[in-house]
């Protein structure tokens, strides 16, 4: 990285990190999960509610997409993990889009049909905002999601964003227009709720 890049730009490490949850591994794509990625993404349910996969899912897109992150990411644009068990079964992938000029970022996420109803989103999220905040000082985290997947609208809440607006027929999916609902959480708002967590697990109850 060079001194010339934003305050952002400069804290990034030069190789992609990788995060540990409790139960999984936040790690780098490669070209040896292309075919997981594109058997995932490729289920029309999965591509349903998120903006950029799309149905059906192109082969070697996937490949492509793994190939062009590295650059990304050396560029500051975007962090983009795959989701992966302890025991390396890639489950999804988790991002953040980067804005270096305005100090925040865009998170967006997908996991597999086989793996939903197990909180992985939430715990993949969790780190990846833990991360922004913590190892980036990103000001605001923010995400959307189509009104009518309240799911993914809980994973939010659960992270403590707050409702920031909703955008009327704003997304465009499979021919029909979308109503998009906009979350976002700050800083200064991240770091109440870590305050407060750890005080709640120091405090225990009087005899």
């Amino acid at each position: 990285m060079n001194l010339e890049l934003p305050p952002l730009a400069r804290k990034l490490s030069p190789e992609q990190p990788t995060l540990k949850t409790g139960r999984l591994v936040l790690r780098p794509l490669g070209s040896a999960d292309a075919a997981t990625v594109e058997r995932l993404a490729g289920e029309k349910d999965v591509a349903s509610t998120t903006r950029l996969l799309p149905h059906p899912y192109p082969p070697g897109m996937a490949e492509q997409w793994i190939a062009a992150l590295p650059s990304l990411y050396q560029r500051a644009e975007m962090i983009n993990w795959g989701i992966a068990l302890v025991d390396g079964l890639l489950l999804g992938s988790i991002r953040l889009t980067l804005n270096p000029v305005d100090n925040h970022a865009e998170m967006g996420y997908w996991v597999g049909k086989p793996y939903w109803n197990n909180g992985y989103c939430t715990e993949a999220a969790r780190a990846v905002v833990a991360y922004g905040f913590d190892k980036l000082d990103l000001e605001r985290i923010y995400a959307n999601y189509m009104a009518r997947n309240p799911a993914s609208g809980r994973v939010l809440m659960k992270l403590g964003m707050q409702q920031e607006g909703l955008l009327r027929r704003h997304r465009r999916k499979f021919g029909r227009y979308e109503d998009l609902v906009v979350c976002g959480i700050l800083r200064s708002e991240w770091q109440r709720l870590k305050r407060e967590a750890r005080s709640e697990s120091t405090t225990f109850p009087q005899s």
